[in-house]
């Protein structure tokens, strides 16, 4: 639980049942940060956000919000999480599709082979991703989610953005096709951008999108099975896909709702 000791004059009291919903949600993704699905991540996060929303609407929040310079910092802070969820929801239509494709090819073919065009295709799919990860990955150095100070309000949406921040992460790294053993390097990366105030959701619950770099396991695997796991991968990812959607209209609400203090 956060500390409430340091408290603005105008920021409700703690056992206000809206920041309590609020705080329940945090203590929820702090505990379930590497034992919860990214699915499961997702979806805690749009209810944190609809708390966050119902916080934002009351009048001695936006009283609080509209000192100094924080609502200008959220404000940074939501577009940067706009854009990079929603550069992961293209991600996953990338992905899903190059699945589809090469799906559709084996089955064209009686389930025997796809073609080697088909093939090549996908591969070279799966390296525009690939790209694309790195690069939203190395833009994350642009974010700054540390609490410059005490009061409770502002420590409580800094938490939440890290929170967005970290589920994103591990959404990227998850559609990357890497699993752990494989992606020391990329975890590494990722470290150096939540030491603060921030965790990295680990992707080893229910999820598992290794096979979708199929170029690495064509020599060992038949048509039969490799449409098996394709067809797994595509559960999975359709099951990102809405969980991305949903999360992207909280984010793009709370973006509205912290606009609107900013414009009274």
């Amino acid at each position: 639980m956060a500390n409430f000791h340091s408290r603005s004059n105008s920021f409700p009291s703690q056992s206000h049942p809206i920041i309590e919903t609020v705080e329940d949600h945090l203590c929820r993704l702090r505990a379930d940060s590497e034992s919860t699905s990214v699915c499961s991540n997702l979806a805690s996060l749009r209810n944190l956000h609809e708390g966050i929303d119902d916080l934002i609407q009351m009048p001695s929040v936006q009283q609080t919000l509209s000192q100094g310079n924080w609502i200008n910092e959220l404000l940074e802070g939501s577009l940067k999480l706009v854009d990079l969820c929603a550069i992961s929801r293209e991600i996953v239509s990338l992905t899903k599709e190059s699945v589809q494709d090469l799906e559709s090819s084996i089955r064209r073919n009686k389930a025997e082979a796809a073609t080697s065009s088909d093939v090549s295709a996908y591969v070279a799919s799966r390296k525009k991703i690939t790209k694309m990860v790195n690069k939203s990955i190395k833009n994350l150095k642009s974010f700054n989610n540390k609490s410059t100070t005490d009061n409770d309000l502002w420590t409580m949406l800094k938490e939440a953005e890290s929170h967005d921040l970290s589920v994103l992460k591990s959404v990227l790294i998850l559609l990357s096709g890497e699993n752990e053993k494989s992606s020391k390097t990329s975890w590494s990366l990722l470290s150096k951008f939540t030491a603060q105030n921030s965790r990295v959701y680990s992707e080893s619950g229910a999820e598992d999108l290794s096979s979708l770099n199929i170029q690495k396991l064509t020599k060992n695997m038949d048509s039969k099975n490799m449409l098996k796991q394709l067809k797994s991968s595509e559960m999975t990812i359709q099951e990102i896909e809405q969980g991305l959607e949903a999360l992207f209209r909280s984010l793009v609400k709370t973006r509205v709702s912290l606009l609107n203090v900013l414009s009274h």
